[in-house]
């Protein structure tokens, strides 16, 4: 009885993408405190990125809204 087509392997076997290469370098090189680090690391700075991107968003908002010292919809 011929095999399932969903057990037969794909072809061309799918192409390893960047990601993939860099987590398996790293696994090899790295144990894994340091792995754990490293991405610790790296959530940080695309975090730190965000906050400033948000940042920028807000002030360009601000300075669209109307001239610095006009009326401020909050209380003094």
């Amino acid at each position: 009885m011929p095999s399932s087509p969903s057990s037969l392997p794909s072809w061309p076997p799918p192409r390893p993408t960047v990601t993939g290469v860099l987590r398996t370098v790293e696994r090899l090189l790295l144990r894994g405190e340091q792995r754990t680090a490293r991405r610790n690391a790296w959530d940080a700075v695309l975090e730190d990125r965000r906050r400033a991107r948000a940042r920028r968003e807000s002030e360009s908002a601000v300075g669209r809204a109307g001239p610095a010292g006009g009326t401020s919809a909050l209380p003094r």
